[in-house]
């Protein structure tokens, strides 16, 4: 299934508490299972004022109707053609 990386402008997010993340992060776990299994998050990144979250969904459309149901912004929605990492140089 295709990934998609969310980008998302949220003011001071580096100041956001752990209490607040983690609000944040039962939120975001809680719309995919309403919406069934066509959609998961694996992991965000919180920097100083965006955080940046991979998904793995059909498409574009379903990415932006969670960020619709999540209340979250979806400024820009970007799909990863390939992953590189260390190991792809070997």
């Amino acid at each position: 299934m295709p990934k998609f990386l969310i980008e998302r402008d949220i003011p001071d997010a580096c100041a956001l508490t752990p209490e607040q993340l983690k609000g944040i992060s039962r939120t975001s776990c809680g719309v995919p299972d309403a919406m069934g299994p066509r959609i998961q998050w694996v992991h965000s990144y919180v920097t100083d004022d965006k955080v940046y979250c991979d998904y793995i969904a059909p498409d574009e459309a379903t990415v932006r109707k969670h960020a619709s149901r999540s209340g979250f912004p979806a400024n820009k929605v970007t799909p990863v053609h390939a992953i590189i990492d260390p190991a792809t140089a070997e």
